[in-house]
């Protein structure tokens, strides 16, 4: 096999390139990312990324675009989609291009490493092109090394990048986490804020809030299977019901969260942020690591707040449990995908 490895940046390279060794398999790295802006930002993983594939002998070819007109262009129209119909695609194109163009008979990409990404999506895309093209797709789920990889890439000092990529996820990340308060003229002072949220555990007649619930898990047969024996807590907002969360014990060192929801008019208001910290907060002294079943489009968010360790993948479980289909945005669900959390320091790899 003669395999060339699309690769989006030096941190996500590192578990990659280890495991691909482990089989005996020496990739070829493949720097083709137009998509990565400004251009300071695009230099410095580039640069990172030529060091650290020096440091550890890996070939390494770089096909130099600075794309960014040609980037806004394409997708200025579909900014919503943008990461699947353009920025996946024109990448594995050139991949599969240059490896066509000079002997090599299998592709594959460390975007298969991150959970940020639509991992589902990026394969489709993989194969399909593979098949258009006649060339070999390798496809690993590299993402259970995904902590371990970056782990290490801070033990090698390596430039650990803050977005995804492109000037729209730049701009997502600034507004995300630019928390400095307004400046007052001067005379003014802020007031205090009176605290508006409450989190309780609820005890007795769980079934009110099975309305809610369905709104993330529409089966009333599958949420009855731990709305029982699982902790059901309210989260109040302005004294109105605004959020519910249900969490079940699995054993004596896990709990999973079964249901997690927020009603839709308080949604991005860091009120399910809250929920999470709570839940974590309450169950550290006692468990080790929460886990969390998502689909694909959730995984980001659960990374965000902690859940940064892949545990498995049940296939077909929204096929195999749940009569109609479920949809998330645009999304067909088909498997459920498994993170975890750890909760106290006594949590062994």
């Amino acid at each position: 096999m003669k395999l060339l490895l699309h690769t989006c940046c030096a941190p996500c390279s590192v578990y990659c390139i280890d495991y691909l060794r482990n089989q005996n398999i020496e990739p070829t790295v493949y720097w083709y990312n137009p998509n990565i802006h400004p251009y300071t930002e695009y230099k410095a993983r580039r640069d990172c990324l030529k060091e650290y594939t020096k440091s550890i002998n890996a070939e390494a070819i770089f096909a130099e675009e600075y794309g960014l007109q040609t980037f806004c262009q394409n997708v200025i129209n579909n900014l919503e989609n943008r990461c699947t119909d353009y920025c996946y695609r024109v990448r594995i194109e050139k991949t599969i291009q240059y490896a066509k163009q000079h002997g090599y008979d299998t592709f594959t990409s460390t975007l298969f490493v991150s959970p940020y990404q639509k991992h589902e999506k990026l394969k489709q895309i993989c194969e399909e092109l593979a098949q258009k093209h006649n060339i070999n797709f390798l496809y690993i789920d590299f993402r259970p090394g995904f902590r371990q990889g970056q782990a290490k890439a801070r033990e090698l000092g390596l430039y650990m990048q803050k977005y995804c990529g492109c000037i729209f996820s730049e701009e997502k990340m600034v507004l995300t986490h630019t928390n400095e308060r307004p400046k007052l003229p001067e005379g003014f002072e802020f007031l205090p804020v009176k605290k508006s949220v409450n989190i309780k555990k609820e005890k007795d007649n769980k079934e009110q809030y099975m309305g809610l619930l369905l709104e993330a898990d529409p089966s009333e047969d599958m949420i009855n299977k731990y709305l029982k024996d699982g902790d059901l807590f309210v989260l109040t907002y302005k004294d109105e019901v605004a959020g519910i969360a249900i969490v079940l014990e699995i054993d004596k060192d896990v709990v999973e969260l079964k249901n997690i929801v927020i009603k839709n008019q308080y949604r991005g208001q860091g009120l399910g942020k809250k929920m999470l910290k709570y839940l974590a907060d309450n169950y550290k002294t006692r468990y080790k690591k929460m886990i969390v079943g998502t689909t694909e489009n959730n995984i980001p968010f659960y990374v965000k707040q902690g859940f940064d360790k892949y545990e498995k993948t049940i296939k077909d479980f929204f096929i195999d449990n749940y009569e109609e289909e479920i949809k998330d945005g645009e999304l067909v669900c088909t498997d459920m995908i498994y993170y975890s959390k750890k909760l106290n320091s006594l949590e062994t790899e």
